[in-house]
């Protein structure tokens, strides 16, 4: 794009006509996001980019921020902090040393929020020295501590927006009349960066859309997600609980310990078919571990750690130094590998208290982990083992997924080189594997690039679970060695960090708000209820019960006579039993059960042997839809 290079972009897209400038977020120059009021430099490609587009969004919503910053600094007048977008809205923080915040106080943010946006505020670039914004922010020691401990430049850029000016990199939307909608939909208090030692903040959660319409589409998904709410579920079916004295460790009652054995029972059979071998290990190890292995260097904050005989320990956040403790406690042979070590040991992260939510973030939980110790000519082999493995369980469960490949972040361990020889290794896996993949570049943690997997739910959500991730470094802290082909004892292996369901805990918070309560009959914690017709045929009902549970079902019978027959129906369907089992004297005289299901479908008369034979092959098929298939 030569001839529009001394223009703003802005102005190209207006004489270009086909509303490209009222309909576009930002532009891409160069792969670069960019103000669409700020002309090229030189010799340009150029994109417009859309709502639709993920990047376009993080913009529409970081420029929301802004407005929401400047509400808060208008009604509050306190310290503006972190002001970011996040995945699906934007919030900001702020210090308010003597106050907290309301949502009786909601509406009239919003009202303000709306004043700024009809204003049609510019959001104008600067590029301004450091010594004059530390003057600038005197008043704010948040941003000075921004500008002393993260700009190491002698200018920096901020935005200028109606009265706001504040730290930014950009880039944003050309003003804010773009926000056509915005809600502030929560509030909660944190710390300063994350660190319980620091300032505590009160920060603000806000959504917005360029379109009203999309705003009442969004409402309209938050009351579906509400109805699904996995505590909601949790608490309705009596699964689990939490409670004040273990904060962000779960008690699983009885139905939800089925589920949870449930789950690890289904891994420990893949297990099995794929030859990984399961292992115990401790779950408290001496800091001296963790130093070896560079998590105390990086991750202490996050570990529970206490002195014992003037020693330091931890509980253990993850397995693997310890796994690599179990690989080299004696010398180890080509012809072992791949070694493949599975471990549902549990682990224990130091979470903020603030962020702790249900069973999504915990500070106890398992995992379905695994350490693949394999050579070099193994890597593509394994890669691709471990992709076909996570396939064929996601496809139990009914979940799609995405693949994303997450690089060398900036705080990476290790030579350039191993890196590189990595990310290679996992680009071609993937490329071999077939699906579609997306580029994380510099995601990845400080030990090893990683595919992540992000499943897609029944309303349209995406979590990350799975994580698969080769690492070079381990081996070289734990000086990990075999015994090669050629009689090399010094042969260096490659770890390979798997799981699948990723914590168990959160897993069951993602299937139940997936299926809204109604389990699968494989997995179900109640797969049968029995219901007798009459006084006369609870005898039966309960022979009924038995068989079935002697048969490895969960049964139960209810014999609850202040109920009528569709009472006890309806109740049974409510609590989402699979199968409900009606028996009067018909089905006695038959040895059978008339049988429907929890969303009233009727399979009318079966003999009993026959209910046990196709209920029985619908669990160990794992069966999905095993109502509707039965």
């Amino acid at each position: 794009m030569n001839d529009a290079k001394k223009e703003p972009i802005a102005c190209w897209a207006v004489n270009s006509g086909r509303g490209l400038a009222d309909n576009a977020v930002i532009a891409k120059v160069n792969g670069e996001l960019w103000d669409l009021d700020r002309p090229m430099e030189g010799d340009s490609t150029l994109e417009l980019l859309m709502f639709d587009n993920e990047e376009a969004q993080a913009v529409y919503w970081h420029s929301s921020a802004h407005v929401l910053g400047e509400a808060m600094e208008n009604y509050y007048g306190g310290c503006l902090c972190y002001g970011p977008p996040i995945e699906n809205g934007f919030y900001y923080d702020m210090y308010m040393e003597k106050r907290g915040v309301s949502s009786t106080e909601f509406p009239a943010l919003e009202n303000i929020c709306k004043n700024i946006i009809k204003e049609k505020q510019t959001f104008e670039r600067l590029e301004i020295r450091k010594e004059i914004l530390l003057d600038m922010f005197k008043y704010n020691k948040f941003k000075c501590r921004i500008l002393n401990e993260k700009v190491d430049t002698p200018t920096t850029t901020v935005y200028r927006c109606g009265p706001l000016i504040d730290l930014c990199r950009g880039p944003h939307v050309r003003h804010t009349g773009k926000i056509k909608a915005l809600k502030i939909v929560k509030n909660s208090s944190t710390y300063w960066e994350g660190k319980a030692d620091m300032e505590t903040l009160q920060r603000i959660y806000g959504i917005s859309f360029p379109e009203n319409k999309m705003m009442k589409e969004w409402e309209k998904f938050q009351e579906e997600a509400k109805n699904r709410d996995h505590r909601k579920i949790g608490k309705e079916q009596e699964l689990f609980f939490f409670h004040d004295l273990s904060p962000g460790s779960c008690f699983f009652l009885p139905k939800g310990a089925l589920l949870y054995n449930t789950l690890m029972d289904f891994i420990k059979e893949e297990y099995h078919r794929r030859n990984f071998t399961e292992v115990v290990s401790p779950n408290i190890y001496n800091s001296k571990l963790w130093e070896a292995s560079g998590h105390w260097q990086h991750y202490s904050e996050n570990m529970f750690s206490f002195e014992s005989e003037k020693e330091t320990f931890a509980l253990k956040p993850m397995n693997c130094p310890g796994h690599c403790l179990m690989f080299s406690h004696r010398p180890r042979s080509w012809r072992e590998m791949p070694l493949r070590l599975a471990d549902f040991g549990v682990l224990h992260r130091n979470e903020l208290s603030g962020t702790l939510g249900g069973l999504t973030r915990v500070r106890r939980f398992q995992q379905d982990d695994a350490h693949i110790f394999c050579t070099m000519e193994q890597i593509e082999e394994e890669m691709k083992g471990c992709l076909n493995f996570l396939q064929a369980v996601y496809a139990v469960f009914g979940f799609t997924f995405q693949l994303h490949l997450s690089t060398r972040p900036e705080n990476f361990l290790g030579e350039k080189e191993l890196w590189d020889h990595a990310e290679k290794q996992l680009q071609n896996s993937l490329d071999s594997f077939g699906e579609p993949w997306k580029l994380n570049a510099g995601d990845g943690a400080f030990y090893g690039p990683k595919i992540d997997i992000k499943i897609r739910d029944a309303i349209g959500r995406y979590h990350q679970c799975a994580t698969i991730q080769l690492d070079f470094q381990l081996p070289i802290r734990f000086n990990l060695t075999y015994v090669g082909k050629d009689g090399d004892d010094k042969k260096r292996p490659v770890i390979i960090h798997r799981a699948i369901l990723g914590s168990v805990e959160r897993m069951i918070a993602i299937l139940a708000e997936n299926y809204g309560g109604k389990w699968p009959f494989w997995l179900s914690p109640q797969q049968i209820m029995v219901i007798p017709v009459s006084p006369t045929c609870e005898e039966y009902a309960q022979q009924v019960c038995s068989d079935f549970f002697e048969a490895g079902f969960r049964a139960e019978v209810d014999l609850d006579q202040s109920c009528t027959l569709n009472k006890k129906i309806r109740n049974a369907q409510l609590a989402q039993y699979n199968f409900i089992f009606v028996v009067g004297e018909k089905e006695k005289a038959n040895n059978a059960v008339n049988v429907r299901t929890r969303d009233n479908k009727v399979h009318g008369e079966v003999a009993v042997t026959s209910a046990i034979e196709k209920l029985t092959t619908l669990k160990v098929l794992r069966t999905l839809h095993a109502e509707e298939e039965f």
